[in-house]
């Protein structure tokens, strides 16, 4: 083909293809294509549409598609497959349609309605690698939607593949990580008849894959440790070792076992050592519907048995905590509004506190205040309440000495109630970091990591009292901690990280960390017009801060002293500093 004349373009490439369609065409012929096309009817063709993609060509089981968004392309692929895996549930397994999809970012050649290339070529090859009912996805495409879909990826490494010259870094989808699906009506008429005052876990004993009996031990370590840890979170009831230990190498019927234990939730897993290295598995169960909430592994080499059970330990109850708080979020608001536990309302102001913006943190804070009028003893209700009043007064651009008060009463009355709970101290060290009270932030920040070391949120709100006090590396290596291992870090983790590494000058990686921001309030526009003012970056400079500007008309170009709460004048000015070179400080 010429290259004169010939169209290009950059795109997102799908190809999928139906497992074992011979077989089952071999098996009934009419039946199948029945099947299939009503599949591509009623499933795929609305979802198409729906996800902004076109089918480029079918081709008897196969399928090529493109689409213009990455994320589009992913988020379709995940919801039909997860769609598919619930219509196949009721169908005989020999009778089950079943797709294999690969996705790809590539330069493609355009010919009529066709497109060619490697690009085409590569998203074919990831597909064959893919799991029946899977998706693998190409390196390129996974840069782009991390964080932005609601599945998780476990890196497969590079591999060789037909017909294309270099490796490619496959990632396979992990589908039942974060998975939204609804139960079914009588699961969900159970989980409404419990209304506890916090999530319930019961931790089974890990099976020992290795073979040799002696390392019981490891094994079972860790399942205490992670028992032990987990108890250090006040907001989950997590049931006794010699509870659970009572089930271990014992086949277990999820809904029964979660009933003997007065648990909701189920962690079970598997340990395999083999030369030196060790495999971990992890899954979360939602005992009332039966579906994993969260599943992972961890591969590490052998280096100090001890050592790796930690890190292991960490790992897993960092990032565990963090989903049953978002499984707990989801349960709630599947339930009717007219709801009148505290612990409920306490619920639905998390819920709105991830959207981070003005019209959810005032109905967050009403929701808060809501908990405590119904249960003025719920300290956690109080906590919230505290972080909704500053939050809400960031928005709306309220001065600190205005809300500052108001916001120490309920926060301080949150540590009163439970001292020993990580949020509510955390929450009180952030309200004195905001009234410039160091020494106290200070304090507080100590007794939430000693409460709870391995507590996201209370990392990320100590490295901004570290940046604030003018320790910036070290903010950026508690961010780092092993302590807190959680592949999905909320908003305010990456909010703090970009302005550390602004501080430590390196304004590249700076942007780049908050431009990746899920969500961004006004004041990130701000911080991102600084790092392009330092870049050398004029014009994006002030397109930044005109949007920060369209949303708060009042912003001054001393901003970051009122958000960043720094103690020196240094770290005040060299925010200024950055929006002077972009010609927007004069």
């Amino acid at each position: 083909m010429s290259e004169e004349g010939v169209e290009r373009r950059l795109t997102t490439i799908l190809a999928a293809d139906v497992v074992g369609y011979s077989r089952l065409m071999a098996a009934d012929e009419a039946g199948t294509l029945t099947s299939l096309k009503a599949l591509r009817r009623e499933l795929i063709e609305p979802k198409t549409a729906a996800h902004h993609g076109r089918v480029v060509k079918l081709m008897g089981d196969g399928t090529l598609m493109e689409f213009g968004s990455v994320v589009d392309a992913v988020t379709f692929a995940v919801d039909v497959q997860r769609t598919i895996a619930e219509r196949n549930a009721g169908v005989p397994e020999d009778r089950r349609i079943t797709y294999r999809i690969g996705i790809n970012i590539g330069d493609i050649i355009v010919e009529d309605d066709d497109i060619y290339g490697d690009g085409v070529n590569i998203a074919a090859r990831l597909e064959a690698l893919a799991d029946p009912g899977g998706i693998c996805v190409a390196r390129n495409v996974y840069n782009q939607v991390k964080g932005k879909v609601e599945a998780g990826f476990e890196d497969l490494g590079e591999k060789e593949v037909k017909n294309i010259p270099e490796p490619v870094q496959v990632y396979r989808v992990e589908l039942d990580v974060a998975a939204t699906t609804l139960p079914d009506e009588e699961a969900q008429d159970k989980a409404m008849l419990k209304q506890p005052d916090k999530p319930s876990i019961a931790v089974l004993p890990f099976t020992n894959m290795s073979g040799d009996p002696e390392q019981n031990y490891f094994s079972d370590g860790i399942t205490e440790d992670v028992i032990t840890e987990l108890s250090r979170f006040s907001s989950l009831a997590v049931v006794a070792r010699n509870s659970t230990f009572v089930y271990r190498d014992q086949a277990v019927d999820v809904s029964e076992i979660g009933e003997r234990l007065g648990a909701e939730y189920l962690l079970e897993g598997s340990v395999r050592k083999s030369g030196n290295r060790i495999r971990l598995t992890a899954q979360l169960i939602d005992v009332n519907t039966g579906k994993h909430v969260w599943a992972d592994r961890y591969d590490r080499e052998l280096v100090d048995i001890f050592a790796v059970q930690d890190e292991l330990v960490h790992a897993i109850v960092a990032t565990l905590a963090v989903r049953l708080t978002a499984a707990d979020i989801e349960r709630s608001l599947r339930k009717p509004a007219q709801n009148s536990a505290a612990y409920d309302f306490y619920l639905r102001a998390l819920s709105l506190d991830r959207l981070y913006d003005c019209e959810s943190a005032r109905k967050a804070r009403d929701f808060a205040a809501q908990a405590v009028a119904i249960d003025p003893g719920f300290a956690r209700g109080h906590a919230v309440l505290a972080g909704q009043i500053f939050t809400c007064a960031w928005f709306e651009g309220t001065p600190a000495e205005n809300y500052t008060d108001e916001a120490l009463r309920a926060a301080a009355k949150a540590v009163e109630l439970d001292p020993d709970d990580s949020f509510c101290s955390s929450i009180l060290g952030v309200v004195y970091l905001i009234r410039r009270e160091y020494e106290q932030a200070h304090h507080y920040f100590e007794m939430a990591l000693k409460s709870n070391p391995h507590d996201t949120w209370v990392w990320a709100d100590y490295a901004w009292y570290l940046m604030a006090v003018g320790k910036s590396q070290e903010a950026l290596e508690r961010l780092d901690s092993k302590e807190i291992y959680e592949p999905h870090p909320p908003n305010w983790h990456w909010e703090i990280r970009g302005q550390v590494l602004y501080l430590l000058k390196r304004y590249e990686e700076a942007k780049g960390v908050l431009e990746r921001l899920p969500v961004k309030p006004f004041w990130v526009n701000g911080f991102l017009a600084a790092c392009c003012g330092q870049l050398g970056q004029a014009e994006a400079a002030r397109r930044y801060w005109e949007e920060a500007q369209q949303a708060s008309p009042g912003m001054k170009v001393t901003f970051a002293d009122e958000f960043a709460r720094p103690q020196n004048k240094e770290d005040s000015d060299h925010w200024v500093e950055g929006l002077r070179k972009a010609g927007l400080a004069e």
